[in-house]
C-alpha cells in the first residue's frame, strides 16, 4: 500500500510548525484523509497540556540544558518530507513521460476524412492489412452517424481500426468534434483519439489502446461532451 505522502506533518501542523503554504496544503488534504485526520486527533492535546507546563518548577527535575533539538529534528523532517515530495513528483512525470512517448509510437492513431459535394459517394484508399470489420451498435436511438470496428490483438495492447461516415444534411455542414474511447477492467478507460467531422464526411481512423483483448471491454464513439453515440461490446 502506498504510504501517504502526508503521513509525517501531522506533529508539525499540530505544534504550528508549518510554513502557511505548507498548512494550507495539509489542510486541503485533511478533508479528504481519514488517516491523517485520525493522526491530528490523537496529539491535538499536546499543545494545551505543554502550555500547563511550569518551566521554573520542572527545573530541578530536568538535565542540564543541551543543545535544543526540535529545531534540527523539524528541519530533518522537513527536508525529508521535501525528498519524497521529490520522489514522487519525479515517479509521476517519469510515468507521464513513458505514458505519452508510447501514445506517440501507438497511440496517436491516424484519420482520413474524406470531403465532398453531399450525397456524392466517395472512396476511401484502403489499409494496408485487411481487418475483420464488425458494425457499432446505436446507444439510444439511430442517428446520423453509423460506424464499422475493427480490432487487432497485439502484445503491447490492442490496434484499432474504424470507419465512420456521416449523413449528409443540406441544411447543415458545420464540423462537429468526436472521439473514440476504449473502456478496460473496472471503468478504466483511454481516449484512442478524437477528429472533426460534418455531414457527409467518410472518415477511416487506425489508432491504438494500451488494453490488451483480454482487458478490453468495449470501445465508444463519443462526442466531445462525452455523449455516447456508438457502442461496441467486446466479446
Amino acid at each position: 500500500m502506498t504510504q501517504c505522502e502526508f503521513a509525517h506533518d501531522d506533529g508539525a501542523y499540530v505544534l504550528g510548525a508549518l510554513a502557511p503554504a505548507e498548512r494550507a496544503a495539509y489542510e486541503r488534504h485533511l478533508a479528504g484523509c481519514a488517516s491523517c485526520r485520525e493522526a491530528v486527533a490523537e496529539i491535538a492535546v499536546l499543545p494545551g497540556l505543554l502550555g500547563r507546563l511550569d518551566p521554573a518548577g520542572l527545573e530541578q527535575f530536568l538535565p542540564p540544558p543541551a543543545p535544543p533539538r526540535v529545531p534540527a529534528l523539524l528541519e530533518a523532517a522537513r527536508t525529508r518530507r521535501r525528498r519524497e515530495r521529490w520522489a514522487i513528483r519525479r515517479r509521476y512525470a517519469l510515468t507521464g513521460l513513458v505514458a505519452a512517448a508510447l501514445a506517440l509510437v501507438v497511440g496517436a492513431g491516424t484519420a482520413t476524412v474524406l470531403r465532398g459535394t453531399p450525397g456524392t459517394p466517395r472512396v476511401a484508399d484502403s489499409p494496408g492489412p485487411q481487418v475483420s470489420m464488425v458494425a457499432m451498435r446505436p446507444v439510444a436511438t439511430a442517428g446520423p452517424v453509423h460506424a464499422e470496428i475493427g480490432l487487432t490483438g497485439t502484445d503491447w495492447g490492442t490496434e484499432v481500426t474504424m470507419h465512420c461516415g456521416y449523413d449528409p444534411r443540406t441544411s447543415y455542414g458545420k464540423a462537429y468534434p468526436f472521439r473514440l474511447v476504449a473502456k478496460g477492467p473496472n471503468g478504466a478507460t483511454e481516449q484512442v483519439g478524437s477528429w472533426l467531422a460534418a455531414p457527409g464526411d467518410d472518415l477511416r481512423f487506425t489508432g491504438a489502446t494500451r488494453f490488451t483483448d483480454a482487458e478490453l471491454v468495449s470501445v465508444e464513439l463519443q462526442r466531445a461532451d462525452g455523449t455516447p453515440i456508438l457502442t461496441f461490446a467486446v466479446p
